[in-house]
């Protein structure tokens, strides 16, 4: 995988190219103090946060409980702010209907869903962003390590960073599928939700397949800026078919089902097709998840944390931080 493949899969690269069939973005550049605040290793605060979690009346028990300290050396964290961006994105997510789907260059924050309220990738403010993207591996990877498995020793090219707000859709996890394409040829098709068993898959793989290869044939081979690459796909309830992303052809992207050896090297593939499917040169391979018995379990679930170190980290619970604060000023009188 070369470098400039990967370069080649930045949104603002192909999304001017595939802009008709895909979803309504919004592209703005992001700010090199918003990208420091996001590799901050600090304490997680959160800019702009429009709902605060509520704290005890004063004169209550409880607002005594937590106004405890009174070390002269004790700081308040304070977020820091960036009204003019704040601005620019809140504009552009009223423009998109009110609700978005965030991104960088590449990765979404699709390991951090956990974190947030909603558990979900659904954002209605700044602060619901960097929420997700101050919790997310994927988001740092992006923004530190974005040419890590390239074989090329040219330099790295420069990067101009930019946060993509998608207008929210309602996606069906049955219905997203991950391409690969080696030599401007689709060789590869799996379903994208490989931890689940879809039962209209297994029935519907063979006009699945052949709707995707038509939509490949007409919108996407030979347009897209490399020959070898991974598009995502999603096929609405009317059948029409969607683009996604697009993904470098290498092992930074996830190959679902299949492996990467498979790939590239054409192991295996051409074993997978039935005595009764087509044999063209050019006739990808379709898997999926066959039964429930092969169900697993979602490969984000390592990136989580237990329920209550969320409802810390977010004040969802100000009970639980109210016992929280009990136990550090207890363990500090036995000290």
């Amino acid at each position: 995988m070369k470098k400039e493949q990967v370069v080649h899969c930045q949104f603002s690269v192909w999304y001017p190219l595939f802009r008709a069939v895909t979803i309504r973005s919004v592209i703005l550049p992001l700010p090199e103090n918003v990208k420091e605040y996001l590799l901050d290793d600090g304490t997680l605060v959160v800019s702009g946060r429009e709902d605060p979690p509520s704290h005890a009346q004063e004169g209550s028990d409880d607002a005594e409980e937590i106004q405890w300290s009174d070390d002269e050396n004790t700081t308040t964290l304070k977020a820091p702010e960036f009204p003019e961006f704040t601005a620019k994105v809140q504009e552009a997510i009223s423009s998109l209907g009110g609700s978005v789907f965030p991104k960088l260059n590449w990765s979404a924050p699709r390991d951090a869903y956990w974190i947030a309220m909603n558990s979900s990738l659904k954002c209605k403010a700044l602060s619901d962003i960097f929420l997700l993207f101050k919790s997310s591996d994927f988001i740092t990877r992006d923004l530190t390590q974005p040419f890590i498995h390239c074989t090329d020793d040219s330099p790295d090219p420069s990067l101009n960073y930019e946060l993509v707000l998608r207008k929210w859709c309602e996606l069906i996890p049955g219905a997203e599928f991950r391409c690969f394409v080696k030599e401007n040829k689709l060789i590869g098709i799996s379903q994208r939700d490989y931890t689940q068993y879809y039962d209209h898959i297994s029935k519907q793989h063979e006009e699945i397949c052949r709707s995707i290869q038509e939509f490949f044939k007409k919108h996407i081979q030979y347009k897209f800026l490399d020959e070898d690459f991974v598009f995502d796909v999603y096929r609405d309830s009317r059948g029409k078919t969607w683009l996604i992303d697009f993904n470098p052809f290498g092992e930074v992207t996830d190959s679902l089902l299949f492996t990467w050896e498979e790939l590239t090297c054409g192991k295996n593939l051409k074993g997978d097709q039935g005595e009764g499917e087509a044999t063209e040169q050019d006739c990808p391979v379709f898997r999926c998840t066959n039964s429930e018995v092969t169900v697993q379990p979602s490969p984000y679930l390592s990136y989580r944390l237990p329920k209550d170190f969320v409802d810390l980290s977010t004040g969802e619970d100000v009970h639980k931080l109210i016992d929280f604060l009990k136990l550090k000023r207890n363990q500090q009188d036995d000290d």
